[in-house]
């Protein structure tokens, strides 16, 4: 009879924890339609704060903002300092246009923590010496120049920095000897039509004598840029720099059409100007930079997590909302959805908003390292920074499948015209030996399932992530609301299912080794 009645009691127990899940659920699933905020989340971040460099008043801001909010949700906030830098940088507005010939206003931007100008700067262009003999030629006209390079830009900063200076004097005596070599060819292709040899190519290494240049007094360098312009940081020497080193000299990428007008009117010697008031700014630190964790902790194995996150930090030559504003956004309407309804996961789920993924995974890799959770109780880590589209599938192991189809059953038909699809994954890859992509990596690394939703474009908004990644086009405008809000209700919910599975997801097929 006592069994019977604790047999009894354990059956009732599970059917109301059942409907409770059920409850929160679909109290998600309305709330996803009729008070859904992801795109509010994303304004704040994208247009109230702006971009979100490492080092920036901005990202300092928004962490802060991220905290307040998941503390007003209710839930738990643990703050990991990741790492500082030493000085901090704060970009203002940009402007240039070109005097005299057609005139123009000038599209271009300049990579962070390189110099500003001091205040409206007006100067004539000079094409760059590419030869000792070139730079004594024009050395005395370098001053107060904006010096013309005619290599492409990379988005990152010229590096000024004395191992570049010993790549560019090793450049030019290798130019040197090219073309000696080459004058030899040209005696021999004029000996032998019939069987000419190809020259050898010279280095194009930017900015040959860029500290001689520098001393010699020339405003800046500009470089052409495709469009859209892709504008980074100073990689080699922002970790380095103190207040008493501080870059001097203006660090321009310019629309390569632009480009091509002035250095056509340049080597034409036509009289015309080019005035730039750019507002690069620097600030003393150190300057921290942490990790924004929202926990909703769980009720029965508080030590295993399910995870989502997306990357707080973003390139700041336009606002990072879809890098990653739409990730960050995502991930907090997740939380705040789940956390409103009322949901008591029995896993702890963790929201993560990473820092320092554009230089180098920094965030996600110290979470991963620093033993906070356990690594080995992670059931899956789901990571959104690839764009604003609409997560539509999964691929796992098909030791997790059923776990995943369970998981989803909820949302499989949540979005009309396309439905949520579990698939198997058909091959088992060998685990990376690398990081790399984004900030799942380093929980790949160290074995950890990290499999994310894949997202597309069912309703045809025609995106293009190349189109905007880490570019001067990274702005609110190209985030797509009928993608992200659902997005949101989807990881809630399949996040949710996960954390209250009776087990962890099994990690069998996970790698081939």
């Amino acid at each position: 009879m006592k069994k019977n009645f604790f047999l009894t009691l354990a059956v009732l127990l599970l059917s109301l924890s059942v409907s409770a899940q059920d409850k929160v659920t679909q109290k998600v699933l309305e709330m996803g339609r009729t008070d859904n905020r992801t795109m509010e989340h994303a304004d704040f971040l994208s247009n109230r704060i702006g971009g979100r460099l490492i080092g920036s008043y901005s990202l300092v801001q928004a962490e802060q903002w991220v905290k307040e909010q998941f503390e007003s949700w209710g839930l738990e906030v643990m703050m990991q300092e990741v790492g500082e830098i030493n000085v901090g940088f704060n970009r203002g507005p940009w402007f240039g246009r070109m005097l005299g010939g057609d005139g123009m206003n000038l599209h271009f931007c300049t990579p962070s923590y390189t110099a500003g100008t001091k205040g409206p700067q007006m100067g004539h262009t000079v094409l760059e010496p590419r030869t000792r003999a070139e730079f004594e030629r024009c050395k005395g006209r370098l001053k107060g120049a904006w010096v013309l390079l005619d290599t492409p830009s990379n988005g990152f900063a010229l590096n000024r920095s004395a191992q570049a200076d010993s790549v560019r004097a090793a450049a030019i005596e290798r130019d040197i000897k090219v073309k000696e070599e080459n004058r030899e060819i040209e005696r021999y292709n004029r000996q032998h039509p019939d069987a000419p040899k190809p020259f050898k190519k010279l280095s194009t290494e930017p900015a040959l004598f860029y500290k001689e240049m520098c001393e010699a007094g020339v405003l800046g360098f500009i470089q052409p840029a495709k469009l859209p312009i892709t504008c980074l940081y100073d990689r080699a020497n922002c970790y380095q720099m103190t207040m008493e080193t501080l870059p001097t000299v203006c660090d321009i990428k310019l629309d390569q059409r632009q480009y091509a007008i002035i250095r056509e009117k340049t080597a034409a010697k036509e009289d015309f100007f080019l005035e730039f008031d750019i507002r690069n700014h620097f600030a003393k630190g150190p300057v921290k930079y942490h990790n924004v964790i929202g926990i909703m902790k769980g009720s029965k194995y508080p030590d295993q997590t399910v995870i989502l996150g997306g990357h707080l930090d973003a390139y700041d030559a336009a606002t990072g909302a879809v890098d990653d504003a739409n990730g960050v956004s995502v991930t907090m309407e997740a939380a705040r959805l789940l956390a409103a309804a009322g949901a008591k996961p029995k896993r702890t789920i963790l929201f993560c908003v990473w820092t320092g993924e554009e230089y180098g995974l920094l965030g996600s890799k110290f979470f991963v390292e620093s033993g906070a959770y356990d690594i080995n109780k992670v059931s899956n880590y789901f990571n959104r920074d690839s764009g604003p589209t609409l997560a539509t599938s999964i691929t796992v192991p098909a030791a997790m499948y059923d776990d995943f189809v369970k998981a989803a059953k909820p949302i499989e038909n949540y979005v009309e015209g396309a439905p949520f699809v579990v698939k198997k994954r058909e091959t088992t890859p060998k685990r990376p030996k690398s990081a790399g992509g984004s900030d799942h990596a380093h929980f790949v690394l160290h074995g950890a399932p990290a499999f994310g939703l894949s997202i597309s474009d069912p309703f045809g908004y025609n995106f293009q992530y190349g189109e905007i990644w880490h570019t001067d086009r990274d702005r609110y405008n190209k985030l797509i609301p009928e993608y992200m809000e659902p997005s949101s209700v989807i990881s809630a919910v399949i996040a949710y299912g996960i954390a209250n599975l009776d087990h962890q997801l099994s990690r069998e097929g996970m790698y081939s080794d």
